[in-house]
């Protein structure tokens, strides 16, 4: 079934709602399971053109020491020097280059993600969600997005092999979003 939706009526520019969204990842420990985190301080802005959905914008920045793993020790190594180094780069940021959609609200959002001093390209698979007004009467827009990245391009963290020849950390590493968006004007200006 095919859904055709109307995103004129989106137009505007949202600030993301933290207290709202997620900003997940998960990577496989030791082959056999996957370690799961979100990151609790970020903050971004989408610029949403319903006319020309291709000319809208997104930014995003993490806080690289906001990172969980509900293993207060393992964060505290992840935003260390081996990996994130919260303290020299206390922030990770996403900007994007253009967006297409694929129907069925379903697009591929392009862009760059800086971590440390890496800036590379990253491709995210979104879905809008659903757009809806909010009990304080905010107009409110949702999206959810997926994105592979391998942690060695970005020199987060070495690869300590495992006693089956294989690694302990997975070089590949899921993002997951789940943002809610509201709408601060209904003007887009690119």
């Amino acid at each position: 079934m095919s859904t055709v939706v109307s995103y004129t009526a989106l137009t505007g520019v949202y600030t993301i709602d933290p207290a709202h969204s997620t900003i997940g990842f998960s990577v496989r420990h030791a082959v056999i399971a996957n370690v799961r985190g979100r990151f609790g301080a970020f903050e971004g802005l989408v610029k949403l053109d319903g006319y020309q959905p291709g000319r809208s914008e997104a930014y995003l920045s993490v806080q690289t020491g906001s990172i969980d793993t509900s293993n207060p020790d393992r964060d505290i190594h992840l935003a260390g020097p081996d990996f994130l180094d919260a303290a020299a780069y206390p922030l990770m940021v996403f900007r994007s280059a253009g967006l297409a959609d694929r129907g069925d609200g379903q697009f591929r959002l392009t862009g760059h993600l800086r971590i440390k001093d890496v800036e590379l390209p990253l491709h995210i698979h979104l879905a809008f969600e659903g757009a809806t007004q909010d009990e304080s009467g905010n107009h409110r827009v949702g999206f959810s997005g997926t994105a592979l990245v391998r942690r060695s391009d970005w020199g987060l963290g070495g690869s300590t092999p495992d006693e089956t020849g294989g690694v302990l950390i997975s070089d590949k590493v899921r993002l997951d979003f789940g943002l809610s968006a509201v709408r601060l004007s209904r003007s887009y200006a690119a």
